[in-house]
């Protein structure tokens, strides 16, 4: 994962100190873009303990279009915690953007607009089949008009597939980037939905073109990361995957072997 520490070097050395939401205050960067090539192995961070559960348990609550943290979050990971309201509700999140993104329709018949739902997942995985050299191999989570009712505006905001000689590759962009808690985090998870939806469309999963807006290092998280760019990276693990359907994927059909690590360094979470 050299690519990581690239990327954590270059913040430390290049970033301006910027106000933040939080007030915790950080070292900024804007615009960076790293590339990982799932066939070298799969790029989860081993200077560091990365809860791969986590980030599995999260994806598979993505992808059922949930955004309560009682439904299979809570009990495994706190993540979310945080921004839930009292209910475990968070609005319409991540989740609910890609699997039932909101659009109205005229009813001829009745005389008004009726509410219908869009599932971006699954349309585009048909497209990726039938149309693999499309140029609109895209999912997007920010929903201008629903940026007000979400707990917490996506980070992750929009991703784009591409195929080309039998691999599929993805581009996420992301406008905000907690370097030391969420990028891990975030790399493992769309190279995990990568190679679910390669392994879904016959396709080789290739290259995660991770491109980053406001990348940036808390002040309180600068310390443990340069106790991880004084660890000596440990070979990538490999991903075992069920040959299945995305959307029919359970917590027990996606493994990860091999994963070596160093000692797992412990991040404040800035809300």
């Amino acid at each position: 994962m050299k690519q990581y520490l690239e990327l954590v070097r270059h913040v430390l050395e290049h970033g301006e100190e910027k106000k933040d939401r939080t007030g915790t205050g950080t070292v900024s960067v804007f615009g960076y873009q790293s590339r990982y090539d799932l066939r070298e192995g799969f790029p989860l961070v081993t200077t560091k303990k990365v809860l791969f559960d986590a980030v599995v348990r999260e994806l598979l609550w993505f992808l059922r279009g949930s955004t309560n943290i009682n439904d299979g979050l809570k009990a495994h990971t706190p993540i979310w915690n945080a921004w839930a309201d009292e209910r475990g509700e968070l609005g319409p999140v991540y989740g609910y953007q890609w699997r039932k993104w909101e659009k109205f329709v005229w009813d001829e018949k009745a005389g008004i607009y009726q509410k219908q739902y869009l599932d971006q997942i699954s349309g585009v995985i048909d497209m990726i089949k039938k149309t693999p050299d499309s140029r609109r191999l895209i999912v997007s989570a920010w929903n201008v008009a629903d940026i007000e009712r979400m707990a917490l505006p996506p980070c992750h905001s929009f991703f784009q597939f591409y195929v080309v000689n039998g691999r599929l590759d993805c581009q996420l962009y992301q406008r905000s980037a907690d370097i030391a808690l969420g990028v891990p985090f975030n790399i493992a998870s769309y190279a995990l939905l990568l190679s679910m939806v390669a392994a879904e469309c016959r396709l080789t999963p290739g290259i995660f073109v991770h491109t980053l807006g406001d990348a940036h290092i808390y002040l309180n998280h600068l310390d443990g990361l340069k106790e991880q760019l004084a660890r000596v990276p440990k070979a990538l693990p490999k991903l075992e995957l069920a040959q299945k359907k995305v959307l029919e994927y359970v917590f027990e059909d996606i493994r990860l072997a091999g994963y070596e690590h160093h000692p797992f360094i412990k991040f404040p979470i800035a809300v």
